[in-house]
Formats: structure tokens, sequence, C-alpha cells
């Protein structure tokens, strides 16, 4: 039992320190074991492993001369060398990303070494992930430390042009980084180059504050090249137009005179609104805003106001809706009570002055005109203007009323005697007056 212990294999292994210290035995016959111990054959094989070594014990020296494989080492060397791409530097290759972080990005190209990429250079695409294929180009193949030093921003550079021209000519959906603002529009970085967005080109809809799509990525089409200058104009709002027409003409296909629908007011010019129906605008003219005359829309609606418009008139064709609100309440005319009659004295404010008179409203959505005739006893007539000012509120008689036509006609100078009833009185045959020429 005793030479059965010192002959174990897995005592004599533990022992083994040193690989200098590793004993290579004879081949020696072995008797059956169950038996009695005989010498051992071949307990370690011809050339023991060091993995067992403490790192710190581990002689390089020897493991550099040793015969590792049955192959010469070089014959090794250059069948792993045949594995790699080979790598020529200044030169566009596609690699992989197979790791990234925060700060760096991994890239793979078939070398014996990653290439170590800033994320920087992948900030125009936050969606970057690993398995990506992205073009680098390789600046070193092999620094002082060893390192591959890649760039992707240069292989961006060289390769954008030809990117561009691609993109445009097939009419393809790119995406850029939006850098910041500049006068007209944005500057969007596109593999690499500055292109131009204008502001009309951003959405469909008007845009009020640019400064929300700086250090955005969205996605584009390419609209003009120009070669010479080197200028590229790009469109996110292309991309939906197409959209937007298909749904367009969805909408106007289900619309009818009359239709009350729901709408936000999306834009305000001098002359109307436009509504956004729900992928479809309409327009509401100033004048069917209110029944009353008003100076600009701002005094109605104000923008994102949700409102109620009634359909008044589509064109399938041209794609144009006209909107009315007004409609929405009954005419004043409807509602005029019986206190409005010939004679009745009323006051109103003078909303349109023209030559031939004025138009006082009396009521929101209620006119009438005082003709210039009818504003002084003179004789010696001369525009209205001369006698009444915009915004002026004035005293009128009822002269006329037709709610039918909707219609009135007012007067001023009746509020005051007709000097010529009592002319007689007043200037007698043969009485002598003072006068001005």
């Amino acid at each position: 039992m005793a030479k059965e212990k010192e002959l174990s294999p897995k005592n004599n292994l533990n022992d083994v320190q040193d690989p200098e210290e590793i004993v290579i035995r004879q081949k020696e016959e072995v008797e059956d074991y169950s038996e009695e111990v005989p010498e051992v054959h071949s307990l370690i094989k011809s050339k023991t492993s060091n993995e067992s070594i403490p790192v710190e014990q581990f002689d390089w020296d020897a493991f550099e001369k040793e015969s590792v494989y049955d192959t010469d080492k070089s014959v090794i060397e250059d069948q792993y060398v045949q594995t790699l791409n080979k790598i020529i530097e200044n030169e566009i290759v596609e690699g992989t990303v197979v790791a990234l972080n925060k700060r760096e990005v991994i890239v793979n190209i078939g070398f014996k070494s990653e290439g170590v990429i800033s994320i920087n250079e992948f900030r125009y695409n936050p969606e970057l992930a690993v398995g990506e294929k992205v073009d680098v180009y390789v600046e070193t193949a092999e620094d002082k430390k060893g390192q591959l030093i890649l760039s992707h921003k240069k292989a961006r550079s060289l390769r954008s042009w030809d990117r561009i021209n691609e993109a445009y000519d097939k009419d393809e959906i790119i995406k850029g980084y939006i850098k910041c603002r500049t006068k007209g529009g944005m500057i969007v970085d596109v593999f690499g180059i500055e292109a131009f967005l204008p502001g009309s080109q951003i959405d469909v809809k008007p845009i009020r504050d640019y400064d929300v799509f700086v250090d955005k990525t969205m996605e584009f089409k390419i609209v003009k090249i120009n070669h010479e200058y080197r200028n590229v104009v790009v469109s996110h709002k292309a991309l939906i137009e197409a959209e937007l027409e298909a749904q367009k003409a969805d909408i106007i296909g289900k619309l009818e005179k009359g239709q009350i629908l729901e709408g936000t007011v999306k834009n305000i010019t001098s002359y109307g609104v436009f509504v956004d129906l729900g992928g479809v605008d309409g327009l509401i003219h100033i004048t069917d805003l209110s029944w009353g005359r008003i100076n600009h829309p701002e005094e109605i609606v104000q923008l994102d106001q949700k409102i109620n418009v009634v359909i008044l008139d589509f064109d399938d064709t041209k794609k144009r809706i006209a909107l009315g609100l007004k409609q929405l309440t009954p005419h004043p005319w409807d509602s005029l009570g019986d206190n409005i009659t010939v004679g009745t004295v009323v006051k109103g404010r003078v909303v349109v002055i023209a030559d031939y008179g004025a138009f006082v409203e009396v009521q929101p959505g209620v006119e009438g005109l005082i003709h210039v005739t009818e504003i002084s006893w003179s004789s010696h007539l001369r525009s209205a203007q001369d006698f009444l000012k915009v915004g002026q509120e004035v005293d009128a008689v009822v002269l006329t009323i037709d709610k039918e036509e909707r219609k009135m006609s007012l007067g001023i100078k009746q509020l005051k005697p007709d000097p010529w009833a009592s002319i007689n009185d007043k200037y007698p045959v043969d009485s002598r007056h003072t006068a001005m020429v």
C-alpha cells in the first residue's frame, strides 16, 4: 500500500509546481493494478499543459522554447494570418459593432484586434446597436501600442457624396441629425455633410418653435443637390405629404355640405383662419367668422383652439374646403325684434365709410346705411368722410326696414327739424340778415 500511495497519479501531479520538475517516464509494462501496483507506463503525456501553474510562477522562456504543436510554429502563424482580412491603411472597410458604451464603440473588421471609436462619431445615430454594420476608415493598422486605429467620421465624409447622390437618384429615405438653427431653417448632418432643411419643409403644419427640433434625429428625403456649390437640401415634409394626400382624399370623399365637424385652429391670417379637420385643412374666410364686422380673425379665435365648424363648400379636384363659423348661430336679422321699426331712433357704431354714405352696425350682424343725403340738411353735399369716422358712435332714425332683404336705411339729419319747414317764419320776405358767402 505504501508503494501504491507513492505512485498515485493524483499525488504526483499535484506536487508538481515547476515545468522543469515534470518527469517524463519511460515506457514500462504495467501489471494489473487490482492485484499489485506496477510501475506507471506513462502517467504524464510527452508534453504536459501549463494551465495548472500559477501566473507568477509561469516560465515564459521555457514556454517559448517548448513545442506545443505537432507543426512548426511559423507554419501555424502563417495559417493564422491567412484567416485575417488584409488591411490596408487609408482605406475604407466595413466593420461590425461588437460592443458599445457611453464613451466608445468597439468595431471588428476581421483583423487580429478590434478598433475603438469615440461614441461622438455616431451621435447622428442614437439607435446604434451591437451587430450593426458600419463603414470605418483605417488610419493605422497597428500603432505603438499594437492598437488598430479606426475612424467612422472620416469614412462617412469620404463616402458621403456618393451616398447622397445615390439616395437622391433612388429617392431613398435617409436619416439625419439636426445640428442647429440657421436663417430660414435648420442645419442637418447627413452622411457627415451639412444639409439645409428649410423651415417650410419640416412639417405640414406651420412651425412656431424651431428649437424643439435641435439635437433630434429624423428621416428625410433629398429634394435638391447643387453639385457646383456642393449644397444639399432635404425635406421631412415630403415624407408625409403622400400619406396626407391619400388621407385628405378619403376625408373629402366623406364630406357633405352643411356637415358640422370639430377642428383645431392651425393658422391665422389677415383674410381668414385655417382649421385642421384631422388630416385635411379647411379655410374660414374672415367674413364667415362672425355675423358682425371684425378687423382681424384674432378677435374671434386663437391658435390651437378647438372649434366646431360647418362645411359650406368643397372642391374634390383642388382639395379645398370652405368652412363657416357664424353659420352655427342664427342670423341676427332673423331674431330682430319688433322694437325696431320705421321712425325708431337707434344707436350704432360706424363700421364702413364710402363716398355715398356710411354703414352703421345697430346690432351685431345688423347694419343700416346712412346715405350721404341723409347726413345733413345742407344742399351742398360732400363725402360721408367729412361728417363721420369709423368707430364713431352715432344716433340715427330708421327710415326704412326690410327684414326679408335684410336691409335698413338710416338718417341723421332727421334728428333735427327741417330748416325749410320754418323758413317763412324765420326768414320772412323783406327781412334783412347777415350771411356768409
